[in-house]
């Protein structure tokens, strides 16, 4: 593996993040709750990995401009700029979540995951369609 792959690595990552926040929101809605805090830390673990890989790769190449100057331009930016903001927000609530969980505050930890959990799958979705905008269109 060398730098050029590291944005479909972190393309694979989101959508692994995805998947897990999908299952561990399954879970806890039927009830499962090992499961779920199992589900969401390999989310968690996957979303760090993806930061990590992705710090690297911009450390190295910098921005990557949008390519193309035709229609899809503008629905680029309207998908990457929340993006951007959300993902960069949200980062103290996914840590302020885990803290909640592992003091075992389910009540409130319930409560800021309806509006987390939300922000951190579109984050992961719109990670995915960024890549594939960026660098497979």
């Amino acid at each position: 593996m060398n730098l050029k792959d590291l944005p479909t690595l972190n393309a694979f990552l989101n959508t692994f993040s995805a998947i897990l926040l999908l299952c561990g929101y399954i879970a806890i809605k039927c009830g499962r709750r090992e499961l779920h805090r199992k589900l969401m830390s390999a989310a968690l673990v996957s979303s760090i990995i993806f930061l990590t890989s992705y710090l690297i790769y911009h450390r190295f190449v910098g921005s990557v401009s949008y390519p193309y100057h035709d229609w899809t331009r503008p629905l680029y930016f309207f998908i990457l700029i929340p993006h951007v903001i959300l993902a960069a927000l949200m980062v103290p609530f996914i840590l302020r979540l885990v803290w909640l969980a592992a003091k075992g505050e389910f009540a409130r930890h319930a409560k800021l995951a309806r509006v987390v959990w939300p922000v951190w799958m579109y984050v992961s979705v719109t990670g995915v369609l960024v890549y594939g905008m960026l660098y497979r269109l």
